[in-house]
């Protein structure tokens, strides 16, 4: 049986890659902060060497975007040296390296998706050190994959944003507030950590190394997405949009971040479904 090392294995995406990687037959070594800290590069050399796994995952990440621009030390301890020295003990290993990247490295100054060869320019030292970790993994293991992900929300509680995430947010506004304001000025594509997991496996069967974006399909604003939910959870309330710069955020981030599936797409293995499928599927969970 085929071993799948999952580094943030207890976190929103690793949680669900753990499970759906054994659904799949594949024998997961799920790795949490205690197991392995990317800060510590040795550290990835020595449990690997032990796993000798046949696929490594990297869903481990500094993401709390505050603290990376409190600390820009550890983010790029965590999310550019810790990647890079992950990125070759695969090569040692001969093990293929999945390696989870954001949507947050782009500036979000477009009015149409992201493809993979568009140029990124991140806004903040969160998103600098994951883009400096792309180029890492990517020069010293060729046969790495980066998925930029995006507006990722799952079963599992999220640390960076507080344990819960916006759908619950949201169900929980719906039960406290007659009215919820949302700003509506950001674009994303809100994503089930769920399908995220179901297409890596799909992925790791392919030899289609190098940048892809793995999001649902379509995008929507934030409050689109609320609309989307507090109409499923038949909330009675008003939800209203928020007014400019009522939310205002403590780090610059982008207001667009759509990205094009183009790499998946071409090579046929695109199963991402919509963006309300994925919403709608979560909250028959919840509801």
């Amino acid at each position: 049986m085929a071993v799948v090392a999952i580094l943030g294995a207890t976190g929103q995406l690793g949680t669900d890659l753990c499970r759906r990687f054994a659904e799949a037959n594949w024998r997961v070594a799920a790795l949490g902060h205690s197991d392995l800290d990317l800060a510590e590069p040795a550290a990835a050399g020595d449990l690997l060497g032990r796993l000798r796994p046949s696929l490594v995952i990297n869903a481990a990440a500094m993401h709390n975007v505050e603290q990376c621009e409190a600390d820009p030390a550890r983010a790029f301890a965590v999310n550019t040296l810790g990647s890079r020295a992950l990125a070759i003990t695969c090569r040692a290993l001969d093990a293929p390296l999945i390696q989870i990247s954001t949507d947050y490295v782009f500036d979000g100054c477009q009015s149409q998706p992201y493809a993979e060869t568009d140029t990124p320019r991140p806004l903040n030292v969160y998103a600098t050190s994951k883009l400096a970790g792309e180029h890492a993994v990517l020069a010293e293991w060729e046969r790495s994959f980066v998925v930029r992900v995006s507006g990722l929300y799952g079963q599992a509680p999220c640390r960076a944003k507080g344990g819960i995430n916006f759908v619950q947010r949201m169900l929980a506004l719906a039960r406290e507030r007659p009215e919820i304001r949302v700003v509506d000025d950001e674009i994303l594509t809100p994503t089930h950590t769920d399908d995220i997991a179901r297409q890596m496996i799909v992925l790791a069967r392919t030899e289609a190394y190098g940048i892809c974006h793995a999001t649902a399909q379509g995008a929507c604003s934030w409050h689109d997405f609320a609309a989307h939910i507090l109409k499923a959870a038949n909330y009675q309330g008003v939800l209203r949009r928020a007014d400019p710069g009522e939310f205002p955020a403590k780090v610059r981030r982008p207001k667009y971040t759509v990205l094009h599936n183009n790499v998946l797409r071409r090579h046929g293995i695109d199963v991402l479904p919509s963006w309300q499928d994925g919403v709608d599927a979560y909250l028959r969970t919840l509801l």
